[in-house]
């Protein structure tokens, strides 16, 4: 027993107890999440570059492109009681009818590390008018001007244009050209809201009162990111065909079927008039609101590496706390001690892995960049854990327990919807097998289980 006593005050001298090293380690976990702000820094100014990237790509291109169907345009004139010109105007009359169909194409473009996926579509929009009953919503005493009236069609940028836009009436074609009655339209209302570029094609012999007549156009154009119709016709039925093979429907409306395969998706929209919430007709400012009927397909990266990486960081409190807590439990049952130093080094190796990742993931792509990166670190934790604790038993029993964790995280990763509830299960598991190899130790005992145990079986026995 002497003897025992007698090794205390040395080991002391560099740890008091056991129950202090513990609230050590926790203090130094806590600490190391401040280094992870500046980890998520780099995330996020990657990101923005990729970004930077996107949008220098899609200006040259088109960028999101948004159409608006064949639509009647008839400018007005509202004289005032002296027969003057005082105001302008255009009023629109939109089919009763509308269908689309779209054909897309798509390509990644490629700058330095980063892909933009860009699409090319062949767009049909069919129109059926009815005026017989055109117009009903002017203020009294303005005229419509029909011999100037003009089939328009609208679009986001007309700057991705692969071909020129055509116009059928009949036997009959023609050629868009920019809008004479009114070069662009704004779907928010004049003060704001975004604006599409008008194309326009008079036809004075079909575009008067009282006629009814279907038209057809024909539109080739490129753009990035998004692609989307307006609901144009007072029901409005939209088919989408493509080879992209993650597409994300989004706008005011969601296609009634879909159908979405690694080789291509297709989808099929249909909106009643009632559904819609614009008018039939009317003057310019009746579009206001127009932009909430936009049936849209965004082009979705799947692996994105900066959101998957930025996902994985929000796992490092649990990352960290059960590798902190693994060497605790692995130090607390040998007989070498780890230096507060040594858990910072393992804490520093844990958010390189971080930076790994996301160079990596710009790379190869995140499953491939997680695997590599994964695999230098737990190879490097546990021949650290070796080197420790002078044992191959250890950096084996650190190997297979670093493994596990990190094929955790990324199946956290997959989970998504899950993610919660399988993290939550998992550190409960992690505390309560800490809890359980722990269950022997003297926490106010400056000596490893082992080692006391050890002491304690050699010392003398006293007299009885």
């Amino acid at each position: 027993m002497n003897t025992l006593l007698s090794m205390q005050p040395g080991v002391q001298s560099r740890l008091r107890s056991l129950g202090m090293k513990l609230f050590v380690v926790c203090g130094l976990g806590l600490l190391m999440m401040i280094p992870a702000f500046f980890v998520e820094d780099l995330i996020q100014d990657r990101h923005k570059r990729a970004e930077q990237v996107v949008g220098e790509i899609s200006a040259h291109v088109g960028g999101q492109q948004t159409f608006l169907g064949p639509t009647l345009a008839i400018p007005y004139l509202r004289p005032n009681s002296g027969n003057e010109l005082v105001s302008r105007g255009v009023y629109l009359v939109f089919p009763t009818r509308a269908v689309a169909e779209l054909k897309v194409s798509t390509k990644e473009r490629v700058r330095s590390l980063f892909k933009v996926p860009v699409f090319e579509t062949d767009a049909k929009f069919d129109a059926a008018f009815d005026l017989t009953s055109v117009p009903y919503a002017l203020p009294p005493g303005v005229e419509l001007d029909w011999s100037r009236a003009e089939i328009v069609v609208g679009v986001s940028d007309a700057r991705g244009a692969l071909a020129d836009a055509k116009l059928t009436v009949g036997s009959k074609s023609s050629t868009f050209v920019p809008a004479a009655v009114a070069p662009t339209l704004c779907l928010g209302g004049e003060q704001a809201g975004p604006r599409l570029a008008l194309l326009g094609s008079a036809l004075q012999e079909i575009t008067k009162a009282g006629t009814q007549f279907s038209v057809s156009s024909n539109l080739r154009f490129s753009g990035a990111q998004r692609l989307a119709v307006l609901a144009y016709g007072k029901t409005t039925q939209v088919r989408m065909e493509g080879d992209w093979p993650s597409p994300g429907f989004d706008g005011g409306f969601l296609p009634v079927t879909r159908t979405i395969s690694p080789h291509g998706f297709s989808a099929d929209w249909s909106i009643p008039f009632i559904a819609r919430g614009v008018r039939a007709e009317g003057q310019s400012e009746a579009i206001t609101g127009l932009e909430g009927t936009a049936l849209g397909l965004t082009f979705v990266e799947v692996a994105d590496p900066y959101q998957s990486v930025d996902r994985a960081l929000k796992y490092l409190p649990l990352f960290l706390g059960l590798v902190f807590l693994t060497h605790f439990v692995l130090e607390a049952s040998s007989e070498k001690r780890v230096h507060p130093s040594q858990y910072v080094l393992i804490g520093m190796a844990q958010l390189i892995f971080y930076l790994l990742l996301l160079s990596l993931a710009e790379r190869v792509g995140f499953d491939v960049g997680f695997c590599c990166a994964s695999i230098a670190t737990v190879t490097l934790l546990a021949a650290n854990a070796s080197w420790i604790f002078a044992s191959r038993r250890e950096g084996l029993t650190a190997l297979i327990t670093f493994s596990l964790l990190y094929v955790l995280i990324f199946v956290l990763l997959r989970l998504e919807d899950n993610a919660l509830l399988a993290g939550a299960i998992a550190s409960f598991l992690a505390v309560a097998a800490a809890m359980y190899f722990t269950r022997g130790l003297d926490w106010d005992s400056s000596l490893p289980a082992t080692l006391v145990a050890r002491q304690t079986a050699s010392a003398p026995r006293s007299a009885e």
